[in-house]
């Protein structure tokens, strides 16, 4: 196999120490940049000690021009200047993790597998979606595509410490989370943005109202949604539904009996639960935020631009207990 000369712009955080523990166990890619402003010059198992005996490199502040995939890890805000600054092959598949792009301007393609493969698998420029809104699209997208929704929608969402990225803050430090929950951000997170964005997408009279709670929870990974909404059809329906919407997606799963979040962690997986209860249709929805909500993601993006098989360097197991 010819490997995919592969760089990582912003690796020293935690998407992109993510991305770097997946690329190195990727048959198909060959790692020839781990960049980092900040950490240039330092061996990467000095910022990412578990990569020991998996990656020699060294951090470096210049950007590669020849490679064949570019996986953009830096903070929101900063990747267009980024892009205006260096640039790269029109071949060069552009993979950005950041919120820069997931308007899809820029020529960028919104990079959720489970509703837009086919664009995905032609597209050079792939903005990744957000965690929380990928646990909140997956655990809606099949209502919403069959216009069952008419009215508000009550999603709450928790996330791990890790969604809050590497730099510290105040609601990030163990003394704060530690036996600790809060809300920010009521009604107005950033990623309903894009949730939208796919919802009228995928049902173009799509209008109704998203209450979105976001809880900062007290441990490390993971994301987990409860959304639900008045629903008159039976639960029989909703399952079958959700069964047939996911049946073609590699990491997306409607499981028929209770989920918990350890199912996800560690995973590329949003695994699925759906029942209806006093005339609501509700569902769960786990995934690992910064997997199947970030990095995971992003290779299972890079995988279908290269005309891979979907979860190639994604076989990973769960932490289960």
């Amino acid at each position: 196999m010819t490997k995919i000369k592969t760089a990582v712009i912003g690796a020293a955080g935690y998407t992109g120490g993510e991305l770097l523990r997946l690329l190195v166990h990727h048959p198909a890619v060959e790692l020839v940049c781990v960049h980092s402003n900040s950490q240039k010059g330092k061996k990467v198992i000095e910022m990412h000690p578990d990569l020991i005996g998996d990656c020699d490199l060294v951090f470096t502040d210049e950007v590669p021009t020849e490679v064949d995939a570019v996986f953009l890890g830096l903070p929101h805000g900063e990747t267009k200047g980024f892009l205006e600054a260096h640039s790269f092959s029109p071949e060069t598949v552009i993979i950005d993790l950041s919120t820069d792009f997931r308007d899809e301007s820029n020529g960028f393609v919104y990079g959720l597998p489970e509703v837009n493969s086919e664009k995905i698998k032609t597209a050079k420029r792939i903005a990744n979606p957000g965690c929380f809104a990928t646990g909140i699209q997956l655990a809606l997208a099949p209502a919403i595509a069959k216009g069952w929704i008419k009215d508000q929608v009550h999603i709450s969402g928790i996330t791990g410490s890790t969604g809050a990225g590497k730099k510290l803050a105040e609601t990030s430090h163990f003394s704060y989370r530690t036996g600790n929950m809060s809300v920010y951000k009521l009604f107005t997170h950033q990623h309903l943005k894009e949730i939208k964005q796919t919802f009228r997408q995928l049902n173009s009279d799509f209008g109704s109202e998203l209450l979105f709670v976001p809880y900062r929870g007290n441990f490390s990974r993971g994301i987990w949604v409860t959304a639900y909404f008045s629903f008159e059809g039976s639960e029989e329906e909703a399952i079958k539904t959700y069964q047939e919407f996911y049946k073609d997606a590699a990491f997306t799963f409607v499981s028929t009996q209770d989920i918990d979040l350890k199912q996800a962690v560690n995973t590329n997986k949003c695994i699925l639960f759906v029942q209806k209860e006093a005339g609501q249709l509700v569902i769960y929805s786990a995934i690992d935020n910064l997997l199947k909500g970030a990095s995971g993601q992003a290779v299972q993006n890079f995988n279908l631009a290269f005309g891979l098989e979907e979860k190639m360097g994604l076989n990973l197991k769960s932490i289960a207990f």
